[in-house]
């Protein structure tokens, strides 16, 4: 198949693109800055000759949007939604106007379109969205309100031949240097992966292996379409997820936390305490419904399948500095 992924070049769009090509898909990468000759360049808001990459084209998975990495600023909030709603409306617009549409288009979105809930797990069926809940600083709605504008943009793209899915995923863990578990894994080795404000707060997670797979199923189950959550079906608290990952490195303790102690190394690390303290507890209830079944659906195997892949990129780096060094 010919897979076009706008925005392919971070972390998610990097693993996607790897899985893919090496299962003999022709990918093409929409990106500002192209490097490799499959990369065509877009600016992610206008149309131009890149929209020729998605006519013809029997997939478009867009993953464009600025990271969520950063301080929640007021300026970096306005790029997160305006980078997002830009990309998704243009891609809308060149699935619209190719002569032969692609089949599907998976719009990445995010398991954060929900509530901050500690009490039920959130499906697609019956899950609570956020933006109304008490409690919480009052720019986790504007988070909400981004998740929201990105699957109405999709929804509302005038595309009646191409099936939308919008995929809300959690986070997606692999080995790969500067991902979030590669912050996490920083974390425990450190000794500072202990509870976080008390670690209730749930943390919902997939595996990068069946977040590769999931795609791929979706590609290919013409029945599904809508929202659809991207994660694993064993949401852990935030203490019991990081006690596992410790353990599995072979870290005894974690240093806990407290609320103004995770706002500190937050800003020190320019990202934003909402990635840590908001309960995302998301099943993945379509995908289960649909028959699809998760090659790691708890988090102790999955985290020693990463931890052993972590090891060993480790020790390749090391190997090949070493031979480098050595002349």
């Amino acid at each position: 198949m010919k897979i076009v992924l706008p925005g392919g070049t971070g972390q998610v769009g990097t693993i996607l693109d790897r899985a893919l090509s090496a299962a003999g898909h022709e990918v093409v990468v929409l990106t500002r800055r192209p490097r490799r000759p499959q990369d065509v360049a877009w600016d992610g808001e206008t149309l131009g000759p890149w929209a020729e990459a998605v006519d013809g084209a029997d997939a478009v998975v867009n993953l464009a949007g600025r990271s969520v990495s950063c301080r929640y600023t007021p300026e970096n909030l306005r790029a997160m939604m305006d980078s997002r709603v830009d990309s998704t409306r243009v891609v809308g617009e060149a699935i619209a106007t190719a002569r032969r549409p692609p089949k599907v288009w998976l719009q990445m979105s995010t398991a954060t379109v929900y509530a901050h809930l500690f009490d039920a797990a959130n499906d697609e069926a019956t899950g609570v969205l956020g933006g109304t809940e008490g409690g919480v600083p009052d720019y986790w709605a504007y988070s909400v309100e981004i998740a929201k504008n990105w699957e109405r943009t999709q929804a509302e793209a005038p595309t009646p031949d191409t099936r939308k899915v919008a995929l809300r995923a959690a986070m997606v863990m692999s080995p790969d240097r500067g991902g979030v578990f590669d912050v996490l894994l920083r974390l425990a080795r450190l000794g500072l992966g202990g509870p976080v404000a008390g670690g209730g707060q749930y943390v919902s997670w997939i595996h990068d292996e069946d977040f590769v797979r999931a795609v791929e199923f979706l590609i290919a189950r013409e029945d599904v379409a809508g929202a659809v959550n991207l994660a694993a079906p064993g949401p852990l608290p935030q203490r019991e997820f990081m006690r596992v990952l410790r353990r599995t490195w072979g870290v005894p303790v974690g240093l806990p936390a407290t609320r103004w102690m995770a706002e500190a190394g937050a800003f020190v690390l320019r990202s934003d305490t909402e990635l840590l303290l908001k309960s995302r507890r998301v099943v993945p209830g379509r995908l289960r419904d649909a028959g699809f079944a998760f090659a790691w659906p708890g988090w102790e195997g999955a985290a020693g399948d990463l931890v052993r892949r972590a090891r060993a990129a480790r020790a390749g780096s090391g190997r090949l500095r070493a031979r480098v060094g050595g002349g």
